[in-house]
């Protein structure tokens, strides 16, 4: 489950701070308010789950002192200043040091939650990736992510095996949400360079000029952050969404990557999130720039050909959502197991994520269907399905095994208690369960 943002925000006018925090707590924000810069430093650490907004002019302290301050603790924490009327230079100069936006006084409070929101969702990305970080620290920690038994999720672990001990760089591509981000972590997880740097930009979060700044420098001395390929060296650097760097910054890329020779001093992922139908990655880089980003490629596959990972994958987060909300997890019918089998996932793992957590909260209230779930946008109330058909028989066992595992979890890998649940003997039990690689130790 998302977590609501925090936004703390910083100004000495009282009626100004409790305007703003009422006016975004209407928008689902966690508001906080601080009189000074000296009592928002007491809690702004390098993980806070959240953004600020601060006013540029205060008494002690001002914006400008402020923000430096933060940027020395967490360059990548998103400040938001106000500035009052004719101090627009002063916001420039605050977007120099990192800002990340700035609302001039007086403000429409509905731009200030649109800035908020996009602020909030780079800290998302920030505290994600850093999470991320810490639980792929070593690679025992990759096969608990990329979890499924299916044949395309068994050939993409040993792919990333194989991969993570070459040396040169790397291509990811893949569908939106099918989990590129947390490949390239594992590369870099179960690789030689795993103990060393790992640094990831987002080629579509800034413009260019910032975008070229954080890649390439030069930086001044109050900065606080090497540029990327300084900071990434002699370990990894992980470009998402490499398809948005403009021809400028391609050649400058290139560039770099010639003057390393090879072995590749920095490794490069790239990764590359086309979405226009009939276009690839190598439409969007120049021809020697992609020849050398995809001398090694992995392409993540889909939800859709994952066949039974799908149901187990539900599974798992249904139960984590429902341990979240304090209730029982949704019980899945036979028709609703084939329902997410046939679904085309077109935002994948992202997706099932999601509808895992409506069908928690769905069941909670006691109402509502996993197919609703999963009904197009733009049809009326037709079930989304694909049409690459499967056998009954697929279902039936994808069904089966899921029913089984469910209630062994359930019954903590009592026999007994399933047998009476399930109607079955215990031979038949047994037989299923080394028919469907079920154990009964790993649910003790």
């Amino acid at each position: 489950m998302q977590k609501s943002m925090k936004i703390a925000i910083v100004d000495d006018e009282q009626d100004m701070r409790q305007s703003i925090s009422q006016w975004l707590a209407l928008s689902g924000y966690d508001t906080e308010a601080f009189a000074s810069a000296e009592d928002a430093l007491k809690v702004l650490g390098p993980d806070y789950p959240g953004i600020v907004i601060s006013d540029i002019k205060m008494p002690g302290m001002d914006g400008m002192q402020f923000l430096k301050k933060i940027m020395g603790t967490d360059s990548a924490l998103p400040v938001i200043m106000i500035t009052g009327h004719g101090d627009v230079p002063m916001a420039v100069e605050a977007m120099r040091i990192g800002a990340f936006d700035f609302l001039e006084k007086p403000f429409n409070p509905d731009r200030m939650t649109e800035l908020a929101k996009k602020a909030a969702n780079a800290r998302r990305l920030t505290m994600d990736n850093r999470q991320l970080r810490r639980e792929l620290s070593d690679g025992s920690q990759l096969m608990n992510k990329l979890i499924g038994s299916s044949p395309v999720m068994e050939r993409l672990r040993e792919d990333i095996l194989d991969l993570g001990q070459a040396d040169g760089h790397v291509l990811i591509d893949g569908e939106t949400g099918t989990g590129k981000t947390l490949v390239a972590h594992a590369l870099h997880a179960v690789g030689a360079r795993a103990g060393k740097k790992f640094v990831l930009v987002s080629c579509g979060a800034m413009d260019e000029q910032r975008l070229e700044k954080r890649l390439f420098g030069p930086m001044q001395p109050e900065d606080s952050q090497l540029p990327a390929v300084e900071e990434a060296r002699n370990g990894t650097l992980v470009l998402e969404d490499i398809e948005k760097l403009s021809e400028t910054l391609q050649s400058r890329l290139l560039s770099v990557i010639n003057e390393q020779g090879t072995p590749a001093e920095t490794r490069i992922v790239a990764i590359c999130n086309m979405q226009e139908a009939n276009k690839t990655c190598e439409d969007a880089l120049r021809p020697d720039l992609f020849y050398r980003l995809a001398a090694l490629r992995i392409t993540v596959p889909p939800l859709r050909q994952r066949g039974e990972d799908i149901l187990a994958m539900f599974t798992q987060l249904s139960e984590q959502f429902a341990d979240e909300y304090g209730c029982d997890a949704p019980k899945v019918t036979a028709q609703e197991a084939a329902q997410l089998l046939q679904a085309p996932w077109p935002g994948n793992v992202r997706q099932l994520i999601n509808v895992a957590e409506r069908a928690v909260l769905q069941s909670r209230r006691g109402s509502g269907t996993i197919a609703s779930l999963l009904m197009s946008d733009h049809e009326e109330m037709q079930p989304v399905v694909t049409t690459e058909g499967k056998p009954l028989k697929e279902y039936v066992e994808a069904f089966e095994r899921m029913l089984i595992d469910n209630t062994m979890r359930r019954h903590k890998g009592s026999i007994s208690n399933v047998m009476d649940e399930l109607c079955l003997p215990r031979r038949t039990l047994n037989e299923k369960m080394a028919k469907y690689g079920l154990q009964r130790q790993d649910y003790l």
